[in-house]
């Protein structure tokens, strides 16, 4: 299926390789993309189908992730792969780099340079208004706080974008660019969009008002020891007014909260280990969070895209983590929640994280084009 407007057409298919590329060309035949993104379920062979989209489009900068969940056209797909390609009166400039080897040690110097020189133009005359970033990372590599926080010290320019999935085997996550398949990487695409951008961050959840201070942290492994200076699960179960046996069952329901002006950003609690709280994100030690309660996922994304400016939408990328598609799944909603995009040419994936401002949790990530 098909959806496009003069400047951008998405596209997805359900078939084996060569069927999903031959889709892929016979949709975007005649249009000659500047930028093709790629969201493919792990059921597809990456070092595979990452070659073969180049070679399908050898003139065009190709760059994508596997996903737990696709999204395209108004719809939630599974086992699927999506494709996005956008002409250069949408993107008038793009480059696309890799950061490879993270867990070897993160430095990002050597890809912006490689961005400097491919788009010829210095970092320092990156016009934020004109240049954002997209940013897809391995999933299981844990590395994602200190790629952001590098690339946040690195340029003022906004990265957004999502970590790799692998329909929740957690077994391994790839990142595609430019015909390569990685693990253990993450790609940066920097875009030059003439007509502008705008970014949503979009999360279902409000304050309790019920703080909890990381007293003891281990860091490294994004597990909490103490909240309030007490083991973490009794600090935390105590906040919801239940016992720290019953408190895994309310992970999903009622995750933390960084509160910044009012809003969330949210920190998802994984797993219980003994009486210590293992995240999914890094939480700092002496980090003031708040117990979170959940609101309507449809309603707030619809407020949020209606809220945005009344500029023309002629595209947009969802990043959508896959805490919010498992509930929409429960909830029977997912075609609730393609509906809000429908008309609107636009691709996405479930992630394992969310990239804006840092690293999150239960959030949309959303970049629109204009």
């Amino acid at each position: 299926m098909t959806i496009q407007t003069a400047s951008v057409q998405t596209a997805y298919s359900t078939k084996p390789l060569e069927g999903a590329v031959g889709d892929f060309q016979a949709a975007f035949q005649g249009h000659a993309p500047r930028l093709l993104l790629l969201f493919a379920s792990s059921n597809y062979d990456a070092g595979a189908l990452a070659p073969r989209i180049q070679d399908a489009f050898p003139n065009t900068c190709a760059a994508g992730c596997s996903t737990a969940g696709e999204i395209a056209a108004g719809k939630m797909l599974t086992g699927s792969v999506t494709a996005m390609a956008f002409d250069s009166d949408i993107v008038s400039d793009v480059a696309v780099v890799t950061v490879e080897r993270l867990s070897a040690g993160i430095d990002v110097s050597g890809a912006l340079e490689r961005l400097e020189e491919r788009l010829h133009v210095p970092r320092a005359q990156w016009n934020i208004s004109k240049y954002v970033g997209l940013v897809l990372i391995d999933g299981l590599s844990g590395a994602e706080e200190k790629l952001l926080e590098k690339l946040g010290d690195a340029t003022d320019v906004f990265f957004v974008g999502g970590s790799a999935g692998d329909d929740l085997k957690f077994q391994a996550t790839h990142v595609f660019a430019e015909g390569r398949a990685l693990t253990d990487a993450a790609v940066l695409v920097l875009l030059r969009l003439e007509r502008g951008f705008e970014i949503i961050k979009t999360q279902s959840f409000r304050s309790t008002g019920k703080p909890l201070v990381a007293t003891s942290v281990d860091e490294a492994h994004r597990t909490v020891r103490e909240f309030n200076h007490k083991p973490a699960l009794q600090a935390y179960a105590e906040a919801l007014g239940v016992t720290p046996a019953e408190a895994p069952e309310q992970f999903f329901k009622h995750p933390l909260g960084l509160m910044v002006d009012g809003e969330p950003f949210v920190r998802s609690p994984q797993k219980a280990a003994g009486d210590a709280m293992v995240f999914y994100c890094n939480i700092k030690e002496g980090t003031e969070l708040e117990v979170l309660e959940g609101t309507d996922i449809v309603a707030d994304t619809r407020h949020a895209i209606a809220a945005r400016s009344s500029k023309e939408v002629r595209g947009l990328v969802d990043f959508h983590c896959i805490l919010r598609t498992l509930q929409l799944r429960q909830e029977k909603r997912c075609d609730q929640y393609g509906e809000i995009f429908r008309g609107i040419p636009m691709a996405g994936f479930s992630t394992y994280g969310e990239a804006y401002l840092g690293h999150l949790n239960q959030t949309s990530t959303i970049l629109l084009f204009h």
